[in-house]
């Protein structure tokens, strides 16, 4: 049984910084490329950031220059660092992951149970 357990959500003042993980655990063969959503109160769930397994990275327009996203490859794990942030921002955040299980023959989509970011003065 695969598990995305994420951390670090909270309330920060606009302009203030918060760091997102999402660890991936189970019975994982190799896990690829991995990613941020956000879903706001009445809106569709969007991508944030995106990373490949060897490190390349996509980025929503409205964040490019405030967030950053990262990865351990040793450790399952996915980062996303949120500078200047903004009340825009606030949402729920969901981590997802594309990964082959040691019993599979193919690669699924996995997601996190998702971690409330509020940015709120």
């Amino acid at each position: 049984q695969v598990q995305l357990v994420e951390s670090g959500g909270g309330l920060v003042q606009p302009g203030g910084s918060l760091s997102l993980s999402c660890a991936a655990s189970g019975s994982i063969f190799r896990v690829y490329a991995m990613g941020w959503y956000r879903q706001a109160p009445g809106k569709q769930r969007e991508l944030v950031a995106a990373i490949t397994r060897g490190g390349n990275t996509n980025y929503a327009e409205s964040v490019k220059g405030r967030f950053s996203i990262s990865r351990d490859n040793a450790k399952n794990t996915v980062f996303l660092q949120m500078n200047s942030l903004k009340p825009e921002d606030t949402a729920v955040y969901y981590c997802n992951a594309n990964l082959k299980e040691n019993s599979a023959w193919d690669t699924n989509l996995y997601w996190g149970q998702g971690t409330q970011v509020t940015v709120s003065s």
